[in-house]
């Protein structure tokens, strides 16, 4: 845990630097495949001190996660048997119970179950290298990525932009929540309503 935080504070020192830009690509990048901490924590602290550029770090934020996505499959594809050891023993929350579960889930839906990691505050990296030591369809794999990790940055992004830094607390306080119930809600809309219309 202390590493964890120290990492942390190293994370949101780079929101007031020159290269905070880079840095947060670089962020989002990494934490799609392998770091532990979420580009949000540096994207939210460089929103509040510009939130009229907000929806721009949101841009970076998901070119950068999805190009770290197609790294994660990519490692899970090719090198897992060499590197899969390194995830469980030293990636925080990569645990061997998760990676068995997230491959048993691939076998069902895997397009709505990388939308829902890249959206919700699930550990999205061990779905990236899990999909491609599943080999689950790239292309569905990477739209699913984009619609997932874009949707959480320009919610954020467009919350900021709007209503500038107040909104901050709100976001601490709820975010994580509101994106689970925009899924729940996306479940209801396009699986469930259609099912039960069709049984009537």
């Amino acid at each position: 845990m202390n590493i964890l935080k120290k990492l942390y504070n190293w994370v949101l020192s780079w929101a007031e630097s020159k290269w905070s830009v880079p840095a947060l690509f670089t962020l989002a990048f990494m934490e799609s495949s392998f770091f532990p901490i979420p580009p949000d924590v540096l994207m939210i602290a460089m929103a509040l001190s510009k939130p009229e550029k907000s929806l721009w770090y949101a841009t970076v934020s998901t070119i950068g996660s999805v190009l770290g996505a197609l790294f994660g499959y990519v490692i899970g594809f090719w090198f897992w048997a060499a590197v899969g050891d390194y995830f469980f023993l030293y990636i925080p929350g990569f645990t061997h119970e998760l990676f068995d579960q997230v491959t048993k889930l691939y076998q069902d839906n895997s397009s709505f179950i990388v939308f829902t990691s890249a959206f919700t505050p699930i550990p999205y990296k061990v779905f990236t290298i899990t999909a491609g030591v599943s080999h689950v369809a790239l292309l569905p794999f990477v739209i699913a990525s984009i619609l997932g990790r874009g949707g959480r940055f320009y919610l954020v992004g467009l919350l900021f932009k709007f209503f500038g830094p107040k909104v901050k607390v709100f976001i601490d306080k709820y975010l994580n929540l509101l994106t689970i119930l925009l899924v729940v809600i996306y479940v209801l809309a396009f699986y469930l309503i259609p099912k039960l219309v069709g049984a009537k």
